[in-house]
């Protein structure tokens, strides 16, 4: 058992509707998995983020509806939140970047960066759409990638190759609301001076051996080219530039990458504000042995290995040019950046404007959280593209879930409520008893190993492996025969059980759900693994009301080691199934709503 400081920083979702299960097999599940674990393990875990709500896509879907952009921001923020707490993410805060206090600190970073010389003024060419004169953000102009000739790349990124743009890079550049090809005039924005970071960021890379190759690769080649980015944007929404003569201008904001992961920092301040205690946050993000680990899918790399890392910097004043940490202090980088594949779905891309998508909330209204949770783990993007299928996912959950774990939970439990009707006493245990309970009790250290280091795919395999001996232990001993040695029997059920318990606290980080109720079948009371809350708050500077997944985590009882049944004699009751079977049918069922394009 370790107390490190440990930060689950996870990839803010943005606020134009929905989640769907290719976004959480990228930064949610990955990411509670890894923080349900480091809790167990004693760590003093901090997981945050909260829904990105600036940027122009939500301008955008705000004028299609004659409403404010903050009105769609609203609406979905309230929906994200259930979805992600419906899927079981422990969030200590998951909140939002329209707060007061995600701009204040947003401003701080910015002026931290621009005291030290990292954020300079500059006239650049930006790009407006000669119908309406309006500014076409770089992300709303598609053309040829000049660099790998990808058709398709975006005015600030593209997604084939990765590497930054600038609109006017583009070959044959056109607008996506339009079509019509932007006119590119001058006009004045704030920079971030990449090229300043080069040697600290590489410096820094050297120092990251263990994370996954994909990713430090990607990170590294980055370098080799690093140019200033803008900072600002020319929108009427986001976070205001804190400057005299740019401060009250109606179109001039941060731009929202910039200010959405200053969002992690953000949200620790809130967190802290709102736990009582308002530098409780400098735990994860001053002291020196803490961990910083970032989740997200593999598209959002180039913003958590370098982009959020510079600021980072040149706010301590850790860049070429010197300087000196801001109001908030020293801030540590991230210790890993922990970027996941893509999720396709029956062989396409997810797409929700092509209705190649199944949300959480369907998903959800139909099978189990645990279900879900359990395939993204033992099959998902963890470190290449995967396919979800319907069929693949009928067999996981019939074959392993139900037939694996539940039946073994379920035939145990049942045997000891019939034939004892409380948790049997044990005899002398034999040699094939003991062996048993060392490879259930032996499995923390290796499953753990593997959770610390986000090898999750490897992790759940090896805890159902220990769940496979424990079934062949009860088929082997068959206590359903030993009806005339009943000491011998609930030595067998005894043993069975304690190997249960076992499981279900190696399996509690991916199944949180379905742990709590193998914890009361076996006769545990109370909470084993507490479930996130949706809680109704105010800005703490501004008043309005916004939702928030939050959880008093502390107070469930699941550790990360084996430990005692509960006192033989305590009663046990007849077992419901802990998971659903699924018919067959479901697959042609599931493939014609989606070949429909409706839910």
């Amino acid at each position: 058992m370790s107390d490190r400081h440990i930060l689950t920083a996870v990839a803010w979702p943005y606020a134009n509707g929905p989640r769907h299960i290719g976004h959480v097999s990228g930064f949610g599940v990955p990411s509670d998995v890894f923080s349900r674990y480091h809790r167990m393990a004693g760590d003093k875990v901090l997981m945050v983020s909260g829904t990105d709500e600036h940027g122009t896509p939500i301008t955008v879907a705000a004028d299609a509806e004659g409403i404010a952009p903050r009105e769609i921001a609203d609406r979905n923020n309230r929906i994200i939140v259930g979805d992600l707490q419906s899927l079981g993410l422990s969030y200590d805060l998951f909140t939002r970047t329209t707060t007061a206090n995600h701009a204040a600190v947003s401003q701080e970073i910015f002026l931290g960066l621009l005291k030290n010389g990292y954020v300079f003024p500059k006239t650049t060419l930006g790009a407006i759409s000669p119908s309406t004169g309006r500014t076409l953000p770089d992300r709303y102009i598609e053309g040829t990638c000049p660099i790998c000739g990808y058709d398709g790349a975006r005015g600030d990124q593209c997604d084939n190759c990765g590497n930054q743009l600038d609109p006017i890079d583009l070959i044959k550049p056109v607008s996506k609301i339009n079509g019509e090809t932007p006119k590119f005039v001058e006009e004045e924005h704030y920079f971030l001076d990449l090229p300043a970071f080069t040697r600290a960021l590489g410096d820094w890379l050297g120092t990251r051996k263990s994370w996954r190759p994909n990713v430090l690769n990607f990170s590294v080649n980055l370098l080799e080219d690093l140019k200033p980015r803008s900072y600002t944007r020319d929108i009427d929404w986001g976070v205001p530039v804190p400057l005299d003569g740019w401060r009250d201008r109606p179109d001039k904001r941060i731009y929202v990458w910039f200010d959405a992961v200053v969002g992690y920092l953000s949200a620790s301040i809130e967190w802290a504000r709102r736990s009582g205690d308002p530098d409780a946050w400098r735990q994860w993000w001053q002291t020196p042995d803490a961990g910083a680990y970032y989740f997200m899918g593999k598209d959002n790399i180039v913003f958590h290995s370098e982009i959020w890392p510079a600021q980072l910097l040149g706010y301590n004043g850790e860049g070429d040019k010197g300087g000196t940490p801001g109001s908030y202090g020293r801030l540590n980088l991230p210790t890993e950046v922990v970027s996941s594949e893509f999720l396709t779905m029956e062989g396409r891309k997810f797409s929700s404007s092509r209705n190649v998508v199944i949300y959480v909330r369907d998903f959800l209204a139909r099978y189990d959280a645990d279900a879900l949770r359990y395939f993204i783990a033992v099959a998902g993007p963890e470190n290449q593209d995967t396919d979800f299928t319907w069929a693949e996912f009928l067999r996981r959950n019939n074959d392993e879930l139900v037939a694996g774990w539940g039946n073994l939970v379920n035939r145990s439990v049942s045997m000891a409520a019939k034939n004892v009707g409380a948790v049997p006493t044990p005899g002398e245990l034999t040699d094939d008893d003991r062996a048993l309970l060392a490879t259930t009790s032996g499995a923390f250290a290796p499953v753990g190993d593997l959770l610390s280091r986000n090898r999750q795919k490897a992790a759940i395999n090896e805890a159902m492996r220990v769940v496979g001996e424990a079934n062949k232990y009860l088929s082997d001993q068959a206590p359903w025969k030993l009806k005339e040695d009943p000491a011998r029997r609930d030595t067998v059920l005894h043993t069975a059980l304690q190997a249960i318990k076992d499981c279900n606290a190696l399996l509690t980080p991916f199944l949180p759900h379905s742990s709590q109720q193998v914890h009361e079948l076996l006769g545990g009371d109370g909470v084993w693994s507490v479930a996130p809350q949706v809680e109704e708050v105010t800005d703490l500077d501004e008043g309005s009301p916004y939702p928030i997944i939050t959880g008093s985590y502390e107070q469930g009882q699941a550790v990360w080691a084996s430990t005692p049944l509960p006192a033989p004699g305590t009663p046990l009751a007849p077992p419901k199934p802990i998971f659903t079977k699924l018919d067959p049918s479901i697959v042609d069922e599931e493939i014609r709503r989606l070949e429909e394009g409706g839910e």
